[in-house]
């Protein structure tokens, strides 16, 4: 069981060594254990979420872009040099684009957190009897090579993603100039 330590507020505070997979007791023989992949972000086109994330947050390492027919979006994936947290720019791609309402609306644009996973069944299971439902069936994502992706809604109202890829490594591109990622 991790361990626990009180907060201000009398909370409880989840130790943060629960979160390193190499910790056995953040591993049960159910194997919940997710690693934490990218965060995404829907925006109405890549360049300009390029753009505001290279200027405010300092992100100059970009994947190439992947247009995905079967899932309807554009993504590209970007992180700043030597850090761990990586962003996923979704953009439309095509009229009937899933995100559309959500750039209509202006909602729901910090849109996911995506985990790795060793088995998409597995992981719906536990998501499942967690409280969380899933938004459709399991897709092939070709930014993952083809992998299937699933998308759940949480009881609290986020959104998770898991992608049956565990180890994936997203292919970054080193800058060259500021010119970069256009």
């Amino acid at each position: 069981m991790p361990s626990a330590t009180a907060t201000k507020s009398g909370a409880p505070h989840l130790d943060s060594k629960m979160w390193n997979s190499t910790d056995s007791r953040a591993s049960t023989s159910t194997d919940r254990t997710l690693a934490l992949d990218h965060i995404g972000l829907i925006v109405p086109e890549l360049a300009t979420g390029r753009e505001f994330l290279a200027t405010a947050l300092g992100i100059t390492r970009w994947t190439p872009v992947t247009d995905d027919p079967t899932l309807q979006v554009s993504v590209q994936f970007g992180a700043a040099p030597g850090q761990p947290l990586i962003y996923e720019l979704i953009a439309p791609f095509g009229e009937q684009s899933p995100i559309a309402n959500a750039l209509r609306s202006g909602k729901h644009i910090l849109n996911h957190l995506a985990y790795l996973t060793p088995s998409l069944e597995t992981s719906g299971d536990h998501l499942r009897a967690s409280g969380c439902y899933p938004t459709g069936d399991p897709l092939p994502a070709l930014a993952y090579q083809g992998r299937l992706v699933q998308f759940w809604i949480s009881p609290l109202r986020f959104v998770i993603e898991l992608i049956e890829k565990p180890g994936h490594i997203h292919p970054f591109a080193e800058p060259e100039s500021a010119e970069a990622g256009k």
